[in-house]
């Protein structure tokens, strides 16, 4: 019989999504940027690709907290997101509303990064890795600003825009 699984190891696998996920994000931004219209979605993006980097070695400390090695482990939520940001990068290139439909994709990304680390946080807690929970906390303070200065922006100027 197989050993029983514990939030521990629970925590770990999330862990692993994550970083995966965060990697994946990381190699995604330049190419939004590169779609986006407005300059200053396209600040934004690039804002968010530093912040992103910072992010990945947080977790890479998580890691060597837990002693382990930084490890993905695929994340097919991500990849469906991302795959649908790609799809309206090539729908709607040219149009008033790529801009509404990149931050629209940024946000999906952000609020499944939101509930990541918001888990994470809440475990590490429970787990008693207060070190790790901080640096969890710190990401998911980032992935919130992002997504409210997305939305800032959308409501700004790029969802007026879209309306042709």
């Amino acid at each position: 019989m197989a050993a029983e699984k514990t939030l521990n190891d629970l925590f770990e696998d999330t862990l692993k999504d994550i970083y995966y996920a965060e990697r994946k994000i990381l190699k995604a931004l330049p190419k939004m940027k590169r779609a986006a219209q407005s300059d200053t979605l396209k600040a934004a993006f690039e804002k968010h690709h530093g912040e992103t980097q910072d992010q990945i070695e947080r977790l890479q400390q998580v890691f060597e907290l837990m002693g382990l090695s930084p490890r993905g482990k695929t994340c097919d939520a991500i990849e469906g997101i991302l795959s649908e940001g790609e799809d309206i990068i090539e729908e709607f290139k040219g149009s008033p509303a790529l801009d509404a439909g990149l931050i629209s994709s940024a946000q999906a990304v952000e609020h499944y990064e939101m509930t990541r680390y918001g888990t994470l946080k809440r475990w590490a807690t429970e787990l008693g890795m207060d070190e790790a929970a901080t640096l969890l906390d710190a990401t998911l303070d980032e992935e919130r600003k992002t997504d409210a200065d997305l939305n800032q922006l959308a409501e700004r100027s790029v969802n007026a825009a879209a309306q042709g």
